[in-house]
Parts: structure tokens; C-alpha cells; sequence
């Protein structure tokens, strides 16, 4: 009997903007790997355009972005609009970091699958991964 082999979930972690913290997303990146996804991390200051290219570049299958700045409502609407203009909308793209609640709506409305914040486990996060990404 042949062995299928089940392919890896493939994560871009990406920090979009000017915000120069990234131990958050570390600690998930971390954690993704430990559960047996695949991880790139782009590191620090990243434009929209940055993180397509690079999810593109990978053929990955979820865009997880976390942000602290303040600039989700503009940075995370950008990355959907360019992935749709590369015809690209079976990419899970997630947001993470401190985004107050009355802005989760809008990110959803543009196409963010789900936005975690402060007090979110990781185990919560391997979990949504896993169950929404198709043909795993």
C-alpha cells in the first residue's frame, strides 16, 4: 500500500507597514511551525505589494499579517486589492495585533478571513488555519 503524502500548509507571516515590533509574530510563526505548516517570514516593514509578491513568489495558502500600528484599515484592504487584481481569491488572509473591535467589520467586508487580537492562543490560531484551508 502506497503512502499518500498530505501536502504542508504554506504561511507568509508578514509585519505590513512601519511597525518595528515582531516578537508576536514570532511566537505564532513558532507555533504554526510546530504544528507542521511550512512558515516564511518576511521580516519587518513590508509593503502590500511586498507581502503578494512574496505569498505569490511561496505559493503559499494563508497571508497571516499582524500589525500594532494602527494602519491595519488601510495596509490589510490594500493586500486583498492587489491579490485580486492578480486574480488570486482562494488565499486564507488573516490579521492579527491590535485592532479595535469596531474596525473588524470593514477588514472582514474587504476579504479577511479572520482578525485575532491581544489574548488570542495560538493553539486558537493553528486551529482556524487547519480548518480553513481547503485540501488539507
Amino acid at each position: 500500500m502506497k503512502a499518500t503524502k498530505v501536502k504542508k500548509i504554506r504561511v507568509l507571516a508578514a509585519k505590513p507597514g512601519l511597525d518595528g515590533h515582531d516578537r508576536g509574530v514570532k511566537v505564532v510563526a513558532s507555533a504554526l511551525m510546530d504544528a507542521g505548516m511550512e512558515v516564511v517570514y518576511t521580516g519587518l516593514r513590508q509593503t502590500p505589494t511586498q507581502i503578494v509578491e512574496s505569498a505569490v513568489q511561496e505559493d503559499v495558502d494563508v497571508i497571516a499579517m499582524s500589525i500594532l500600528s494602527g494602519a491595519h484599515d488601510y495596509l490589510f484592504p490594500k493586500v486583498m486589492e492587489l491579490l485580486k487584481e492578480k486574480g488570486i481569491s482562494d488565499m486564507l488572509v488573516l490579521g492579527g495585533g491590535i485592532i479595535p473591535d469596531e474596525d473588524i467589520p470593514a477588514l472582514k467586508e474587504v476579504g479577511i478571513a479572520e482578525v485575532f487580537g491581544p489574548g488570542t492562543t495560538t493553539t486558537e490560531i493553528v486551529t482556524y488555519i487547519e480548518n480553513h484551508v481547503p485540501n488539507q
